[in-house]
């Protein structure tokens, strides 16, 4: 059997396993919850009303079958790093490359639309701040955290998390009393209750296309719910801890989202609710809470700097993963004497300020976020694609080791055809509107570079 071999020429050049079951689950809550959430719900909404809610449904229930098929091929080989080794060994060395560097700049371009919500967050306590001033000052500080250690990066991410899970748990609490009080909004001439998720033209108001219309920003809120594959090289006891996280996000997805949502446009009627501004920091703003709305940017803010955080953290992994295979320049397969990827940190923090650029000229934060996140969906779907494709393969090459698989993937190969078909039909969605269509068009060039570069690597490993 052809198997990934640990790389590094000695135990000092390996990544260590020092992160912890409390530290894993939290990433994958964290990969779970991201900046599309706080930052995205409030365009969702307005596109599709009510029915947003089944769109977050129908996406979790998608992803999850994408996260079981990649928990199952991970567990089947403990040498696999990242999902972009077992593309290499399953669907060839040209699927490692496309699905390493794929990977790479998606994060790239979701850590570059999480410094972008932090710039916008940023205004809402200082309307008059230059974006770019939160916007460096989160990337240094990040990058300072991630190159102590891994463990580190553990700790950030788990009290990041930490805070996003108490607030959501809060404003779900919070939401419920006013509904239980019939509280009433003279901001909006409105009474709290659950019938306002059907009073304002149903729950489909917009119709079906304002429906479809809803998937595009919804899809980019899951961003980095596989985040937890690229931690099975750093992850005690995999065997144990990847299931238990891949397990609980039925229960994440349906909580985090679907009740937060629930409240929100039960508390604030959807149609009240701007396309343009956290819908979570509006819900306390519109009920007069100024307090508690600055309290809920400061949540959403570190929410934005958690996703950006696992991106550098993510990136700078690949990038490792691909140097051990040659895919990359062998600087980034260097480790620092902490044991962290030291270069490719530096690296991927150089090109989150291509944000700082962005904004220069795209002036406008939601629009910004909008191109950045539709480039991030699709890329992002493209990854989750290679991982059902492998599934495929490895049902078909390895199905010695499926039969041996205590963590076998519902559904199979059947299911991996109906989520990729799924795919599909997104990226059609994605020429309906005008902002996603041009993204959908300018995401071709990055797989025309990626085929470049690949034949180049070809050449020059036959000349040597």
């Amino acid at each position: 059997m052809n198997s990934v071999n640990d790389t590094g020429s000695s135990q000092e050049n390996k990544l260590k396993r020092n992160l912890s079951n409390r530290h894993i689950q939290l990433i994958a809550i964290s990969g779970a919850i991201g900046t599309g959430l706080f930052m995205g719900s409030g365009k969702t909404i307005s596109l599709a009303g009510p029915s947003i809610i089944f769109v977050y449904m129908i996406i979790g229930f998608v992803l999850f079958f994408v996260m079981r098929a990649m928990g199952e091929i991970l567990l089947s080989n403990l040498n696999y790093k990242s999902f972009s080794d077992f593309a290499a060994d399953l669907l060839g060395p040209w699927a490692g490359f496309f699905t390493g560097w794929t990977y790479w700049f998606c994060w790239v371009v979701t850590g570059i639309a999480d410094v972008v919500a932090i710039a916008g967050y940023a205004q809402h306590w200082f309307p008059a701040l230059e974006a770019w001033i939160p916007m460096t000052l989160c990337i240094l500080v990040l990058l300072s955290l991630n190159l102590l250690t891994v463990k580190m990066f553990g700790e950030t991410e788990f009290w990041f998390s930490m805070i996003k899970i108490v607030a959501i748990f809060a404003l779900i609490v919070i939401g419920i009393v006013l509904i239980v009080t019939a509280y009433y909004s003279q901001q909006t001439n409105s009474t709290a209750a659950v019938s306002n998720l059907w009073q304002y033209g149903g729950m489909f108001p917009k119709g079906m296309m304002g429906f479809f219309a809803g998937f595009q920003i919804a899809i980019f809120a899951f961003v980095g719910i596989e985040l937890v594959g690229t931690t099975a090289a750093e992850t005690k006891d995999p065997t144990k801890n990847l299931p238990r996280a891949i397990n609980s996000v039925p229960v994440r997805i349906i909580f985090f989202y679907v009740f937060a949502l629930i409240i929100i446009m039960s508390v604030t009627p959807w149609i009240f609710i701007s396309a343009n501004k956290s819908p979570f920091v509006e819900l306390f703003t519109l009920i007069g809470l100024p307090a508690a709305a600055s309290l809920i940017n400061f949540v959403v803010l570190t929410s934005a700097a958690s996703s950006a955080n696992s991106g550098i953290y993510s990136t700078s992994r690949m990038l490792f993963g691909l140097a051990k295979k040659h895919d990359a320049p062998s600087m980034f397969g260097k480790l620092s004497n902490r044991s962290v990827p030291a270069n490719g940190l530096m690296f991927s923090c150089i090109c989150l300020l291509g944000g700082v650029v962005l904004i220069y000229m795209v002036p406008d934060v939601i629009t910004a976020f909008t191109i950045v996140t539709t480039i991030s969906a699709i890329l992002f779907m493209f990854i989750w694609s290679m991982i059902l494709l492998s599934y495929i393969i490895y049902r078909i090459k390895r199905h010695h080791l499926h039969q041996q698989s205590v963590f076998k993937m519902p559904g199979g190969i059947a299911m991996c055809v109906i989520c990729l078909t799924f795919f599909v039909f997104v990226v059609v969605l994605l020429t309906l509107e005008t902002d996603t269509r041009q993204a959908l068009i300018a995401t071709p060039i990055w797989f025309i570079i990626l085929a470049i570069g690949y034949t180049m690597r070809k050449w020059l490993s036959k000349s040597n």
